[in-house]
């Protein structure tokens, strides 16, 4: 297995070992102890499955209190992965980082706990699997404009199908610091 710390050093890339010959393939999509040995030491309490369409854009979505971290990965499809630092004293405050992940190229993204996350899909059709280190409390739900002029991220297209909920969210800027979750030290 192959980890990859993206610009973003928390934030990892990972491509899981994959044994495949002329009848499919296998591989393993998560196992505690050998996640834990490359640093992705988390208690996963809930797994999810999404389905979207070419050009859906989900997110940028957190919650905190009861943050989460993630582990994310695409069994069908493909999409674009971002993931940006909202964590208030970060030194990486208001960075994002992205990558491709897809059913061909198999890699998983571990978003940890204290970032925003969102996908837009460049499949026809994608699923979207993910493992939650909390449960989803509505009440803490959080969000961040996908478009954010400040975060600048380079979405793979210019008019994403969004829902009303994502297309509310406020900037970065215009969420309360007190709302936001808190940088830890290394």
């Amino acid at each position: 297995m192959k980890v990859t710390p993206l610009s973003l050093p928390e934030v990892l890339l990972i491509e899981p070992d994959v044994f495949g010959d002329a009848r499919g393939y296998f591989m393993e999509t998560w196992s505690r102890e050998r996640y834990a040995a490359l640093g992705v030491d988390v208690p996963f309490v809930q797994d999810n499955l999404s389905r979207s369409s070419r050009g859906v854009l989900r997110g940028l979505h957190l919650q905190n209190p009861f943050t989460q971290a993630k582990l994310v990965m695409v069994p069908v499809g493909e999409v674009f992965d971002v993931v940006v630092d909202v964590r208030v004293g970060s030194p990486r405050f208001g960075q994002w980082a992205g990558a491709v992940l897809s059913a061909e190229n198999k890699r998983q993204l571990f978003v940890p706990e204290g970032f925003a996350h969102g996908f837009c899909v460049t499949s026809d059709d994608v699923l979207f699997a993910y493992k939650c280190s909390e449960l989803y409390h509505p009440e803490t739900e959080l969000g961040v404009a996908w478009n954010d002029p400040r975060l600048a991220i380079a979405w793979p297209v210019t008019a994403p199908a969004v829902s009303r909920k994502d297309g509310g969210y406020p900037t970065l800027a215009e969420i309360p610091v007190e709302r936001l979750p808190r940088y830890v030290g290394p």
